[in-house]
């Protein structure tokens, strides 16, 4: 199967994942694995002195962000073709303790054939590229986290 006719889901939302329904979209008959990361909002973080976080709130540009999300998933199936599908989801809002945040799941025949370096990839280049920002609340105030990684030209 060419990598156009594969599926792709990607998308930033404010609602709640749902990671049956990313699976179903994802999934072929030829699917043996699935690799899963899923990001939760902590309600302690080490950052730093350890602090309590009451809640995150995330924004994001949503066409640039979709965009970038797509170019990981290209990236993936450039790297990894035996993946077979690849969802990327992030959401976005106000999100407390526990809540998941990002989900990158990529699919293939078998566990073996690169899935979960693919999956890793996926949330490595999501913190990266994708235009996503943070702020963190809790009972010391606010903080916008920033990230380490600075785009180079052409990403």
């Amino acid at each position: 199967m060419q990598p156009s006719n594969l599926p792709t889901f990607y998308s930033i939302t404010e609602s709640e994942i749902d990671l049956n329904d990313l699976l179903a979209k994802i999934t072929l008959t030829s699917t043996g694995a699935a690799a899963i990361f899923t990001g939760m909002v902590r309600g302690v973080t080490t950052r730093g002195d350890a602090h309590e976080t009451e809640y995150l709130e995330y924004e994001s540009y949503i066409p640039m962000a979709e965009a970038k999300m797509k170019q990981v998933a290209d990236e993936i199936r450039e790297k990894w073709p035996v993946v077979e599908g690849v969802a990327i989801v992030q959401r976005i809002g106000k999100l407390y303790p526990k809540t998941p945040t990002v989900l990158i799941a990529c699919t293939a025949a078998h566990r073996d054939t690169g899935v979960f370096d693919a999956a890793r990839y996926g949330i490595d280049r999501l913190k990266e590229i994708v235009p996503v920002w943070k702020k963190e609340v809790g009972p010391g105030g606010e903080e916008w986290v920033e990230g380490d990684y600075i785009p180079k030209p052409g990403e």
